[in-house]
């Protein structure tokens, strides 16, 4: 998309959200140099990790951390778990006016971070970030993962005609305002990576995409249980799909509303 006419006034916070179950092993140096690259550009931030009912030490070592980096809020959260509901908790949680929710692991990059903060800064209501395009990359990425992935991905791209080749990518950016503009959020795990820059599309709302790196985690387990997912992501893009072509507009972004 061409680049939006800024008429609001510049971002003052930026909130970066972060899901974490069972992530003792990266949580700290997570969170270390994302406060570090972030300090380091001058970005007023702060960085809200959801722990959702982890069993090992995540929850001990973000207090402890809260302890030396003020900008870390640790919040727990105590209802249902699944990945897209401790999302929606950092999100009820944040006081920015724009987030990045990014991973816990470090297979983000942290500098992408500070790159969809400037995005924003241009006017976007969301920067959404591609592994796929020129610019990007994937380090690790296992291969039969990376197969479904293309797969899931051109049928959304196919489904929606959007251009996109990387929808399922959880590291995406977004205006507060743009986030309260697509709710209620309905995906309960992590079908959520779908279903927010997806309602922010139909809805109207600009965007832009830039190239980002992706390494596999090198500590912990994976989360993502692609056979307990297919139907999941299919009911979110059905359900968006539907709101696109017969909801008459009622949720489209427009000036008078």
């Amino acid at each position: 998309m061409d680049a939006p006419v800024i008429t609001a006034a510049p971002l003052q916070l930026l909130s970066v959200v972060i899901p974490a179950r069972d992530e003792e092993g990266c949580i700290a140096s997570t969170v270390s140099h994302l406060h570090i690259e972030l300090d380091l550009h001058g970005i007023p931030h702060e960085i809200v990790v959801v722990d959702d009912g982890s069993s090992d030490s995540t929850w001990s070592i973000l207090t402890e951390l809260q302890g030396r980096i003020n900008q870390l809020k640790p919040v727990q959260n105590k209802g249902l778990h699944g990945f897209g509901r401790a999302i929606t908790c950092g999100l009820d949680a944040m006081t920015g006016d724009a987030v990045v929710i990014m991973m816990a692991d470090e297979s983000d990059d942290c500098r992408d971070v500070v790159r969809y903060w400037q995005e924003l800064n241009k006017g976007y209501d969301c920067v959404f970030g591609s592994r796929f395009m020129k610019g990007g990359g994937v380090i690790d990425y296992p291969p039969i993962k990376l197969f479904l992935n293309r797969l899931a991905n051109a049928f959304i791209r196919l489904l929606f005609g959007h251009g996109l080749n990387d929808t399922t990518n959880a590291f995406k950016g977004y205006r507060a305002t743009t986030i309260s503009a697509i709710r209620p959020i309905l995906s309960p795990h992590f079908n959520i990576t779908v279903e927010l820059p997806l309602k922010a599309i139909v809805r109207g709302h600009s965007y832009t995409t830039i190239p980002i790196t992706w390494r596999n985690r090198r500590t912990g387990q994976a989360k993502l249980k692609i056979k307990e997912m297919g139907s999941r992501y299919l009911f979110i893009c059905l359900y968006v799909w539907l709101e696109k072509y017969f909801s008459r507009g009622d949720y489209y972004k427009s000036a008078d509303k």
